[in-house]
């Protein structure tokens, strides 16, 4: 860690060089550099020489977009749709006031409400696609598998047995 506060837990003023980001997220340097181009990642701020410093906020956004893109298939775009629908809901969180007047908060409920749809839409693409998918791959184990019971039912009838297999 460049920088910290607390030894040994991360808080709002720790902060890391591109190579322990790099490292602690499973993401290179390279890829870094590529989101932050993309404008995935906020710009991080710099060290004296122009050395890249992130935040433990910036780690976290890191990790939510490597796991949109690994563990659900997300392309850029959608990546992108999603961290900047749920950065708009922390900012809003952030400043939530019960106090404020019911105009202010009813728009407030229909901004998180609009972000919170279009991360749903983008998740239920994803998973319409997904489903497209998976349909055909059934469909393509389906013919396979009574193409290879018409095949051994014709090798049963001629008396010719499977390769690999063994009399008992």
């Amino acid at each position: 860690m460049t920088t910290k506060s607390t030894p040994g837990k991360p808080d709002a003023s720790t902060r890391y060089q591109i190579g322990e980001v790099a490292e602690r997220t499973g993401v290179t340097q390279r890829t870094l550099r590529f989101y932050e181009e993309k404008g995935l990642v906020n710009p991080p701020q710099r060290m004296d020489g122009g050395f890249r410093l992130y935040s433990e906020e910036d780690v976290n956004r890191i990790e939510y977009i490597k796991k949109l893109q690994d563990l659900l298939g997300f392309t850029l775009s959608e990546i992108k749709e999603m961290v900047e629908a749920e950065e708009l809901l922390q900012q809003i969180n952030a400043t939530r006031r019960p106090d404020r007047d019911l105009p202010a908060r009813l728009q407030r409920s229909t901004t998180i409400l609009t972000a919170l749809t279009r991360q749903l839409e983008v998740v239920e693409h994803k998973i319409e696609h997904l489903g497209l998918l998976r349909e055909e791959l059934h469909a393509k184990v389906t013919r396979v598998t009574g193409r290879r019971d018409e095949i051994l039912e014709a090798m049963k009838k001629d008396g010719t047995k499977p390769a690999g297999a063994t009399t008992h």
